[in-house]
């Protein structure tokens, strides 16, 4: 038996799937400045405009599940460079775009591709890297996880404020092209199993299933999380999910196979990821609202004071591989997402008078134990894996991490807005305008007002007025600072997940998983058992 599989890392083919991966992600995030711009130009309500963020989610959440079944049936480079055309003219016809209409279409074709893109890329770095040097390899790619999403509104504002919008898009055409001329040229093609057929049924169902939950995270704040709309979906969603995993627990064929989830390792893996995207997430939508709404940031004064967070996070990355490779995944999560759980708790001080540099440097340490922690949690399981099953196992995990980054946002989102309103309450009834102190700022404020010639009267209504917003103002930090909290105890519950990701844990499951799987490699190889069989 021969393992095909070097024991070096292939460095220019792994940095081509950084850098479809990378373009991926940022056009997730690099949309959303020039969202009021859009409006304005194509004269269409925000509700309309969301639609071009709310279609690329929902697509590109559609196709992640079946690209484990097309990646196998046709070939990883094969697939990999298809979706790179799809999202390089996807891009352009979004740069094209002359209507709110036009442009959502444009959206879903770029999604069709993106979508495709980063379980595809993590998929063929299994079947290009070592296991035994697979952290490195899934430290450097998570850097483009980690830095695009930071550096997307930066970039997308200072495109839109210079060059104009379609900039945003069309800045994907030369970098895709290239990435597929070098794809051709540096990629090797995975297997292919041309007898696979298709699991139709199967692939319906989880379509049916992953667009109606995320268009329910989406809209579930807007609608309301109890209205007909979002109940009526999340039943939809439950009910075709129940049937989809009835269906696959039955096909010969299955679009993905659920038999991963009796892996330990792997769906532990997968519980820790969700609860990290969850948290995660939900910081990265509650600071940016934070500096602008409160502090009076622009978009992209906000970009750059996250900044340094993702930069922290990508230095850590390769740094946490190496470590990974030496004395795997248990002490690293342990150590890293402790890290995180602390400094997040330490965001609920979050107030008006903090400085922007202190916020800075609590997210930077925060952002070392991210840094530490998210990749091993995830490598951890996708290496007990067999080679052969790794597209389907990819596919399985960047589903959860979509869905979770999204229920992350709409979690914390309600807990905020549902925090908010209680302090809020709270805070009229303790301020009234008859106590001592409110008396004594209004008194203050008014005096202040009258020194630069406003009448007594009209200094009284302001006075009240300004009061009023401070309470308004201390109410949403309040409600910022709870989620904080919240965001907190979700980190929480992810270190003692820690203690299953042992080396030796992980390499007795990887064993296992060889000798339940051996009877299905292709071709009666090995496929990337635990064990590499080389030719004497």
């Amino acid at each position: 038996m021969i393992d095909e599989v070097s024991h070096d890392i292939p460095w220019p083919a792994l940095m081509i799937l950084i850098l479809g991966s990378f373009m991926s992600i940022l056009d997730s995030s690099i949309v959303n400045v020039a969202l009021p711009k859009l409006m304005s130009i194509f004269g269409v309500s925000a509700d309309d405009i969301q639609w071009v963020m709310t279609a690329y989610l929902l697509t590109s959440g559609v196709v992640v599940p079946m690209t484990g079944y097309l990646s196998d049936r046709y070939g990883g480079k094969r697939l990999y460079i298809a979706s790179l055309i799809v999202f390089t003219v996807g891009s352009g016809l979004c740069a094209l775009a002359w209507s709110n209409n036009s442009l959502i279409f444009a959206r879903v074709l770029q999604a069709l591709g993106g979508g495709m893109v980063i379980p595809i890329s993590m998929a063929m770095m299994f079947n290009l890297v070592p296991r035994e040097k697979m952290g490195m390899a899934m430290g450097v790619w998570g850097i483009s996880a980690m830095v695009a999403p930071a550096i997307g509104p930066t970039l997308g504002g200072y495109l839109v404020d210079n060059f104009g919008w379609p900039w945003i898009f069309t800045i994907n055409i030369p970098i895709g092209l290239f990435a597929v001329f070098m794809s051709g040229v540096l990629l090797t093609e995975t297997p292919r199993r041309t007898d696979l057929k298709p699991d139709i049924f199967g692939s319906i169902l989880v379509a049916i299933a992953c667009f109606t939950v995320l268009l329910a995270l989406s809209q579930g704040q807007d609608e309301g999380w109890t209205s007909l709309y979002i109940v009526n979906l999340i039943i939809i969603s439950v009910f075709t999910f129940v049937l989809f995993v009835i269906w696959e627990l039955n096909t010969p064929e299955p679009l993905i196979d659920l038999r991963l989830l009796k892996n330990r390792t792997f769906t532990l893996s997968l519980v820790a990821t969700a609860l990290a995207s969850i948290s995660m997430f939900g910081i990265i939508f509650l600071i940016p609202m934070f500096l602008q709404s409160i502090r009076g940031l622009t978009p992209m004064q906000s970009g750059f004071a996250i900044m340094p967070m993702a930069l922290t996070t990508a230095v850590m990355m390769p740094i946490s591989g190496r470590l990974f490779d030496k004395v795997g995944a248990m002490p690293l999560c342990l150590i890293g997402f402790s890290i995180a759980a602390y400094y997040t708790y330490e965001l609920h001080y979050l107030s008006y008078s903090m400085s922007i540099s202190d916020i800075e440097w609590i997210l930077v340490k925060r952002a070392v134990g991210l840094g530490l922690a998210m990749m091993p949690v995830g490598t951890a399981g996708m290496n007990t894996i067999p080679r052969f099953l790794a597209a389907r196992a990819s596919s399985l995990n960047n589903l959860v991490r979509q869905i979770s980054a999204s229920m992350g946002i709409a979690f914390v989102t309600y807990m905020f807005l549902h925090r908010q309103v209680f302090q809020m309450a709270w805070m009229k009834e303790t301020v009234t305008w008859s106590s001592p102190a409110s008396l004594s700022a209004i008194s203050k404020i008014k005096a202040a007002m009258v020194a630069y010639g406003t009448s007594p009267a009209t200094a009284a209504q302001g006075a009240k007025a300004a009061l009023g917003m401070v309470i308004s103002r201390e109410s949403l930090i309040a409600g910022i600072n709870d989620a904080m909290v919240i965001s907190t105890l979700i980190a929480i519950t992810i270190i003692p997940l820690s203690f299953f990701f042992s080396k030796k844990t992980v390499q007795d499951e990887t064993k296992k998983q060889y000798e339940v799987f051996a009877g299905m490699m292709p071709n009666g190889n090995n496929a990337g058992g635990p064990p590499p069989v080389h030719a004497e």
